[in-house]
């Protein structure tokens, strides 16, 4: 399995519209996509910036590709990210997950 985390920064008035878009647009995206085993959205404000990090699971790469094309280190954005984000990363981490806690 691989952890797939991305992050942006928002102007701390627009966080909820924002965090709404996101579920809209990549999180429906993600639950569309064969291979998708869930999606989590952190956010964190610190003064008049909101920070958002979403962190999703996916079966594999090629899970991954079917989501966000063959460049899977390439940020996956839409058409309003550029009215929202302050700032944002361009690539994505990956990460492959070697132990989920459960026991």
């Amino acid at each position: 399995m691989i952890a797939r985390v991305w992050r942006g920064v928002v102007r701390r008035e627009h966080a909820d519209e924002y965090a709404d878009y996101i579920r809209e647009t990549g999180f429906n995206a993600y639950g569309r996509t064969d291979g998708n085993r869930g999606a989590w959205l952190l956010q964190d404000d610190s003064g008049d910036r909101t920070e958002f990090v979403a962190f999703s699971l996916w079966d594999s790469a090629d899970a991954i590709r079917a989501f966000a094309g063959d460049e899977i280190a390439t940020a996956v954005y839409y058409d309003k990210d550029d009215e929202y984000l302050i700032e944002r990363d361009e690539t994505v981490a990956h990460y492959e997950v070697i132990d989920d806690g459960g026991g």
